[in-house]
């Protein structure tokens, strides 16, 4: 019902505080990634009738919602976060020659200069 909450915390904090990341650290990628995961349990959690548009919003208790975010939602976004990491470390890496950051923060590939 509410895991869908913690990544969309960490992603207003990284989409407001974006200007002031390294643009080495794509923090782009990161930003679709978790808005991407954010609507999508949105989305699902509607169509299943969890979070309705009217308050109180969520249609269980808060005695439900808190274990619901840390047993689902903080490990969900700390696989984002492992795979935005690897995505990063790949592309300033070894392979990061082959590899470049197109204008939105996604990975490119691109040809070997010899």
């Amino acid at each position: 019902m509410a895991c869908f909450l913690v990544p969309m915390m960490v992603a207003v904090f990284t989409s407001v505080f974006r200007k002031k990341i390294p643009n080495v650290l794509m923090i782009n990628v990161l930003n679709l990634l978790l808005w991407g995961g954010v609507v999508g349990l949105a989305v699902e959690h509607i169509a299943h009738g969890e979070v309705v548009p009217h308050p109180p919003f969520l249609t269980t208790g808060l005695k439900h919602v808190i274990p619901e975010m840390v047993t689902i939602g903080i490990p969900m976004t700390m696989s984002v976060s492992g795979v935005w990491g690897l995505i990063v470390l790949t592309a300033n890496g070894p392979l990061g020659r082959f590899l470049k950051p197109s204008r939105l923060g996604t990975v490119s590939v691109s040809q070997a200069r010899k």
